[in-house]
C-alpha cells in the first residue's frame, strides 16, 4: 500500500479513492451548477477546509470513512485532485453519523427533507429520544418534531417542492391538508402560481374552510365513490365470466334518495339460447 495514504491523527493528504462515503451522510442532492462552481474554485485555490475522516481497517487494508466534507471531496475529484487534505479523527459509528449531520446543519447544506431524514436515522438507528437528540443538537424538541412531520410527504411531493424552490414553511402549510390527493393538487397550484408562504397559507385556509362547510352527507358520498367503483369493477368482471360461459346477464344501476340501486337479471344458458332464437 502507498505509505502516503497512511497517517495517524492530524492533517494529511489522502487519495480520494480510499475514502469511503459516510453511510449516514444526510445530504443526497448535489446540484450540478453548485458543484461546478465549487470545483472551479478548488482549481484556483485548492480545498481550503480539510475533510474530516476516520480510519477503518478492513483486515487487509487501511481505508478511511468520510465524516464530513463529501461535497468538497466530490468537487475536488471534479477539479482533478489526486490528493485531498484530511483531518483524521478517532470516532465510532454513532459519533461519525452525528458529526456528519451536525456539520451539515451548521453549514445549512441540507434541504428540509434531508435534514428530517437524518434526524430519523439518529432516532431509529441509535435509539435516541426526541428530547435526547434535541439536547445533543442544541435545538428544541418541537424543532425535531416539526422536521419529522415533513416525512409525511411523498417522494413526488418532495421533488415538486424542490423543483419549485418552495421552502419548509410552504411544506408545513401544505401538511395541514390530510388528504394526500388534495394536498398534491394544492401543491401543484401553489407551485404553478408562485405563491409565497403567506399566500400559500391563505390559499390553504380557504380550501380547509370550504371543506368544513361541505354537508357531511355529501362528504360521505364522495368518500364512498372509490369503494363503489371497486364494487362495480368486481361486478362487471363476474358478469363477464358468466357471459363467457354462455349465460345471458343484464345489470341496471340507478341512483335513489337512499343510495344506489343495482338490479341484476341472470338467465340460464338454455333460456338465453331460446331468447336468441325467438
Amino acid at each position: 500500500m502507498d505509505r502516503r495514504n497512511m497517517c495517524g491523527e492530524g492533517i494529511c493528504e489522502l487519495d480520494p479513492a480510499i475514502i469511503m462515503p459516510n453511510p449516514a451522510q444526510p445530504r443526497k442532492n448535489f446540484g450540478e451548477e453548485e458543484m461546478n462552481r465549487l470545483a472551479e474554485s478548488i482549481r484556483q485555490w485548492g480545498i481550503l477546509q480539510p475533510l474530516t475522516v476516520r480510519a477503518r481497517n478492513d483486515g487487509s487494508h487501511i481505508l478511511y470513512e468520510l465524516v464530513a466534507g463529501e461535497r468538497r471531496m466530490r468537487a475536488g475529484v471534479m477539479a482533478g485532485l489526486t490528493r485531498v487534505p484530511c483531518r483524521v479523527i478517532r470516532a465510532d459509528e454513532e459519533s461519525s453519523a452525528e458529526m456528519a449531520i451536525v456539520e451539515n446543519l451548521q453549514r445549512k447544506d441540507l434541504d428540509p427533507f434531508e435534514e428530517a431524514g437524518a434526524i430519523k436515522v439518529l432516532l431509529e438507528l441509535y435509539g435516541m429520544t426526541q428530547d435526547g437528540l434535541a439536547e445533543r443538537l442544541s435545538v428544541s424538541q418541537s424543532y425535531i418534531a416539526n422536521k419529522l412531520r415533513l416525512l409525511r410527504m411523498s417522494d413526488e411531493e418532495r421533488e415538486k417542492i424542490r423543483a419549485a424552490s418552495l421552502t419548509e414553511r410552504h411544506a408545513r402549510a401544505l401538511l395541514r391538508i390530510k388528504d394526500d390527493k388534495v394536498r398534491l393538487a394544492a401543491l401543484e397550484t401553489v407551485a404553478a402560481r408562485g405563491y409565497n408562504v403567506q399566500q400559500t397559507e391563505e390559499y390553504i385556509d380557504k380550501l380547509l374552510e370550504k371543506a368544513s362547510k361541505e354537508p357531511p352527507q355529501k362528504r360521505k358520498i364522495k368518500g364512498a365513490i372509490k369503494d363503489l367503483r371497486l364494487f362495480y369493477n368486481s361486478l362487471d368482471r363476474a358478469l363477464g365470466i358468466m357471459r363467457g360461459a354462455g349465460m345471458y346477464t343484464n345489470c341496471r344501476k340507478r341512483m335513489t334518495d337512499e343510495g344506489v340501486e343495482v338490479t341484476i337479471l341472470i338467465h340460464p344458458k338454455e333460456k338465453a339460447g331460446h331468447r336468441s332464437g325467438g
